[in-house]
């Protein structure tokens, strides 16, 4: 009996002791998993190359596509690249600046800050020609990632590699613009907060900023610089006086037209031309010219500004441009892949 009764002891005694080490096991796990979510890298699922075997000529025909949309209208290109970077600082890279309104409320191509936005046709268009090769498999995500490369490398031949895999998301609300995306009048101080929290750095903000080497911008949204800078009928002391007073021959105090080119006389090419205009205080954005407002910036500003080819503009604009586009991003069993890029499934 004193065996036996030894016995059970010895067998419950291990038992008590495996099970708190399988406890132990179970409650590390958990932690693990805890702390991988916490540090989840932007990014995660995308490679290169990802639909070469599920539909191998999706970026063939988003090339083809958007090539004979800007051979209509060049200045689609930058609108493309516009709404790419719009999608990405809201919710991240999942095409949500793509959906339409619902019965919940404004989605993001109704907020202020995007009404502007176009290209929407032509994001369309592509997902049109890629369904009838490939239905169900690319992402409108995706296709807003290849739009924006594409643009850049028709208008300037700055080319790099989109990483892809994201699936598209299934909200969009006005409501979240204002708190995500950088305003044309943002300060030094705002744009390196801006772009921190969404893990960009100084030398991505003032890189991405060499979007701004096509496109344009209204009156309007240049009116306070030049009429009432300060509030006292002033006008903004860092935008070259004799540039100042061209924009003020076209554009009235309170006006809304015309629209003025973002890199005066290269609006339509894709190159470093935007960080000459800067350099000479010519830069059409109060948060152009904030970039001569930080060391690390302005210097960038300098080295792209003395070489006709922008020194490596082109290499860090494609680095920076790969950044972004992890930023946020769904892929695996997340989202959805949209049939239609203004619909949720």
């Amino acid at each position: 009996k004193i065996h036996t009764l030894a016995s059970a002891f010895n067998h419950t005694h291990r038992d008590m002791a495996v099970q708190k080490r399988v406890l132990s096991i179970f409650l590390i796990q958990l932690v693990l998993l805890a702390v991988s979510g916490l540090n989840r890298v932007d990014g995660a699922g995308l490679r290169t190359g990802y639909y070469d075997e599920s539909c191998p000529d999706a970026e063939t025909r988003a090339l083809k596509t958007i090539r004979k949309a800007i051979s209509k209208d060049v200045t689609v290109a930058a609108a493309l690249l516009r709404l790419h970077f719009h999608d990405c600082f809201v919710r991240g890279c999942e095409a949500s600046v793509l959906l339409n309104a619902t019965k919940e409320g404004g989605a993001e191509k109704d907020g202020f800050l995007n009404l502007s936005l176009r290209g929407f046709d032509v994001i369309d268009d592509v997902k049109s020609a890629i369904e009838k090769s490939c239905p169900g498999v690319v992402s409108c995500a995706d296709i807003l990632a290849l739009a924006a490369r594409d643009a850049v490398q028709l208008t300037g031949g700055l080319f790099w590699k989109v990483e892809t895999g994201r699936r598209d998301g299934r909200i969009s609300l006005s409501k979240e613009i204002d708190a995500n995306l950088p305003f044309s009048n943002f300060n030094i101080t705002q744009l390196k907060q801006n772009f921190a929290s969404k893990g960009l750095t100084k030398k991505d903000l003032v890189v991405l900023s060499g979007a701004h080497t096509i496109g344009s911008a209204s009156c309007l949204t240049i009116n306070t610089r030049l009429y009432n800078f300060t509030g006292r009928s002033d006008t903004d002391p860092a935008l070259d006086p004799t540039f100042a007073s061209e924009l003020k021959k076209k554009c009235k105090p309170g006006g809304i037209l015309p629209v003025f080119e973002l890199d005066q006389g290269s609006s339509t090419i894709s190159d470093a031309h935007f960080y000459k205009a800067v350099r000479q205080n010519r830069g059409l954005l109060i948060s152009d010219a904030a970039l001569l407002d930080d060391h690390a910036t302005r210097a960038y500003v300098k080295r792209q500004s003395t070489s006709a080819a922008g020194a490596t503009f082109g290499r860090d604009f494609g680095k920076s441009m790969e950044k972004m586009g992890r930023i946020g991003v769904l892929t695996g069993s997340e989202g959805e892949i949209r049939q239609r890029c203004a619909l949720v499934n």
